[in-house]
C-alpha cells in the first residue's frame, strides 16, 4: 500500500481548492528558486540511486544519495516521521506520545511521528531537518520533497493540520533561503493553502488511481509530478494529463533495476 492510498480515507473532508498561478521564482526575503521543468520525463529513486533511464530530466533521490549529474534533482526528506532505526537520533520529547506515554507509530512504515504540538517543538524539529536541507543544497540538489505532511491524520487526533502547516512553513522558508524549491507531498486536502505555506510544486502519489490529479492541478497548475503504482492508475493519469504533467509508474518498493520487483513505466 502506498503512502497516499491510506491517506485517501481523509479526502472526504477536503475543502474546495482555489485555482492559483504557480510562481517560478521568489524574491524579497527568499532567494530565487528554480522549479522542476513541467511535463518532463521523471524517475523516482528513493529506494536506491541508479543511472537514470535515457531521456529522464528530473529525478528524486534520498537525501543520503548524491544527485544525478546534469539533471534536475529533488532531495527526499522524511520530515514529519522518524526513519526506522533513527529514533535514537531525536530528543525523546520530540517524539509524539499518546496519553499512556506510548509512541504514536505510523504502522504501515514502522515510523514514530514527530511532535508538532508547540511552537518550541516545531522550531527544534525544523532546526534538525533544516540541517538535512542544508546538506541537500551542498550536494547540489535543486529542490526538496518533505514526506509525510499528512502524518497528523495518523496521530490519534493529537496533531492538527494547522500544526503541520506551521511546521512546513518553517521548512519552506529555509529551503528558499538556500535557493531550493520545495514540493508538497500528497495531502491534497491542504493544497489550497500551498501559497501561504510557501510550496512551489506537488508530488502526488496515485492521483490517477484515485481521481485526484485535477485537484493538484487546480492548486499548482502543471507543476505536478505524478507517481503511480498500478497500470490502471498510470493509464488514467496518462489519458487525462499525459500531455501536461510529469508521470511515472514505479513499483511500491521503489526498487532498483535488476530487482525482481522493479517496475518503471511512463505514458
Amino acid at each position: 500500500m502506498s503512502r497516499l492510498t491510506r491517506r485517501l480515507l481523509f479526502a472526504a473532508a477536503a475543502t474546495a481548492l482555489a485555482v492559483t498561478v504557480p510562481l517560478l521564482s521568489r524574491t524579497s526575503a527568499d532567494a530565487a528558486v528554480t522549479l522542476p521543468p513541467t511535463h518532463a520525463k521523471f524517475d523516482y529513486q528513493i529506494g536506491g540511486a541508479y543511472t537514470p533511464p535515457a531521456g529522464v530530466q528530473v529525478v528524486t533521490r534520498d537525501r543520503t544519495a548524491a544527485p544525478a549529474a546534469g539533471l534536475y534533482n529533488i532531495c527526499y526528506v522524511n520530515a514529519f516521521q522518524v526513519q526506522p532505526g533513527e529514533q535514537g537520533d531525536w530528543a525523546a520529547d520530540l517524539l509524539l506520545r499518546d496519553a499512556a506515554g506510548n509512541l504514536v507509530i505510523d504502522e504501515d512504515w514502522g515510523e514514530p511521528l514527530l511532535d508538532l504540538r508547540t511552537a518550541d517543538k516545531r522550531n527544534r524539529i525544523a532546526a534538525k531537518v533544516n540541517g538535512w536541507i542544508d546538506g541537500c543544497a551542498t550536494k547540489g540538489y535543486q529542490a526538496i520533497e518533505p514526506d509525510n505532511y499528512d502524518s497528523y491524520t495518523r496521530s490519534k487526533k493529537l496533531l492538527t493540520a494547522t500544526q503541520a502547516e506551521a511546521y512546513l512553513t518553517l521548512l519552506a522558508g529555509h529551503a528558499h533561503s538556500k535557493s531550493l524549491a520545495i514540493g508538497q507531498k500528497n495531502t491534497v486536502e491542504l493544497a489550497g493553502d500551498r501559497q501561504a505555506v510557501g510550496l512551489d510544486f506537488a508530488v502526488a502519489e496515485e492521483c490517477g488511481q484515485y481521481d485526484e490529479c485535477g485537484d493538484y492541478v487546480d492548486a499548482f497548475g502543471n507543476n505536478v509530478i505524478v507517481i503511480e503504482y498500478t497500470d490502471k492508475g498510470r493509464r488514467t493519469a496518462c489519458s487525462q494529463y499525459g500531455g501536461t504533467l510529469s508521470i511515472v509508474q514505479r513499483d511500491v518498493d521503489v526498487s532498483v533495476p535488476g530487482d525482481s520487483s522493479y517496475v518503471r513505466k511512463t505514458c
